[in-house]
């Protein structure tokens, strides 16, 4: 049984680390935050009494304290109720909207991947596109957990984006209607005999365990001769879940490590030799809208020597969050470290560069001869009119039409026929 690392820091811990005297406290003068807490007090009580609309002391709380936490990165959030349950929500794969991953950029709200299938995905949102307003409330000023509950909500309801497409001067208004978000994460194709395309969209608390089902029923049917690992617009997710799936194909070595605000906070995971790990050839497919645990995957395969990256850079979110869980039934998201590929690099700002930079090109609506794999390169394909090899041409000529259809994917496919088995230089 592989081991499940879980990241989520208990209330108990974080509040004695913050709470308890001694070290802490003395490291602070007390007049600085004596100072600090009377000033914040005194603007508390000025806008309690003289702003023009009544507010509630409860209200401006919780309003400063996601101002304090929106004004230190991106991914740092304080939730209500409602916020950190869509959070729960999101991480065990069930939740209505419209499927889509975003952060800040300048300000902005900013789309980072489109869930695949789901309306967002569907109606042609892009990663780097940017959501200006949302059902007529402009986003400016948003948080993104703000955004996100906005564009949740019951299936069937409808809402209208503004949005502002990547490399596009002028904004569309885009009309979707919210939909269940798929619970399942993995998709496995065979593209050829023994060649699975393996999709990954996020990674969830059932993620891992989804994989492994998946290869079992494939390998029941064929030996396993290579496989494409598909994390593009992966937007990541469960730390946990990447880490044991990288695990999946390495039988040693640093998988990735975490460094917070101390030095000796550093934390480092290995993988271990396993019954089941998987040693066929490895590709891995990405681009700039796989982030965060699909970055930690892509780079400890990439630096184990143990899969090309193909595809296009990045997106490059190399921090660690905690979910810390409060009494009252809100929740805080803290920024608590930065984690680092097992060569000890990270990849914060920077993303990864894939071995193979393929650049998307859209399908051409052409004839079959407009790509390389054809009928005849296929195996099993028709040569006599039995029902059974029927069945089987039709099966390899829709991995055809698949595969006409996604440039990259051809490329991948074309590398992990001509792999070896990828094993780490001792």
């Amino acid at each position: 049984m592989r081991k499940v690392i879980r990241l989520t820091l208990c209330f108990s811990a974080v509040t004695a680390a913050f709470l308890a005297g001694g070290t802490y406290m003395k490291a602070i003068s007390a007049d600085a935050d004596y100072d600090s807490l009377r000033r914040f007090s005194q603007v508390l009580d000025i806008v309690e009494q003289y702003y023009v609309e009544d507010v509630k002391q409860p209200e401006l709380i919780d309003g400063a304290l996601k101002g304090m936490l929106q004004g230190l990165d991106p991914h740092s959030v304080m939730m209500d109720k409602d916020e950190f349950k869509q959070m729960q929500e999101t991480n065990v794969g069930k939740f209505s909207g419209i499927g889509v991953e975003i952060t800040t950029v300048n300000g902005i709200i900013t789309v980072v991947t489109p869930i695949e299938d789901t309306p967002a995905y569907k109606a042609g949102i892009q990663a780097g596109d940017q959501i200006l307003s949302i059902d007529g409330k402009f986003t400016d000023q948003m948080s993104l957990s703000e955004a996100a509950s906005l564009m949740r909500g019951k299936k069937g309801t409808e809402l209208t984006l503004l949005v502002l497409h990547k490399n596009s001067s002028k904004p569309v208004t885009v009309k979707l209607k919210r939909d269940d978000i798929p619970y399942h994460t993995v998709k496995v194709k065979e593209l050829d005999k023994g060649y699975f395309w393996v999709r990954v969209t996020r990674f969830s608390e059932n993620t891992f365990e989804d994989l492994k089902k998946e290869l079992n029923k494939a390998v029941k049917k064929q030996k396993v001769q290579g496989i494409i690992l598909d994390m593009r617009n992966n937007p990541g997710g469960l730390v946990d879940s990447a880490i044991n799936m990288a695990d999946m194909f390495l039988e040693e070595g640093v998988i990735m490590s975490m460094k917070g605000r101390d030095g000796s906070d550093e934390l480092e995971y290995k993988a271990q030799k396993q019954e089941d790990d998987i040693k066929a050839p490895l590709v891995v497919l990405v681009n700039a809208g796989s982030a965060s645990a699909s970055e930690i995957v892509a780079g400890a395969l990439r630096d184990q020597q143990r899969a090309l990256i193909v595809g296009e850079r990045t997106f490059g979110k190399g921090s660690v969050q905690n979910v810390i869980p409060l009494p009252d039934g809100t929740g805080l998201k803290l920024t608590v470290a930065l984690y680092y590929t097992p060569s000890g690099k990270s990849i914060q700002a920077e993303g990864i560069v894939p071995d193979f930079e393929v650049l998307w090109e859209a399908p051409r609506e052409e004839a079959e001869d407009s790509f390389s794999v054809r009928e005849k390169d296929l195996t099993r394909h028709l040569e006599t009119g039995n029902a059974a090899k029927q069945e089987t041409a039709e099966q390899d000529a829709e991995a055809m039409a698949f595969l006409q259809k996604d440039n990259q994917l051809r490329v991948a496919l074309q590398l992990v026929k001509s792999l070896p088995v990828i094993q780490k230089i001792k």
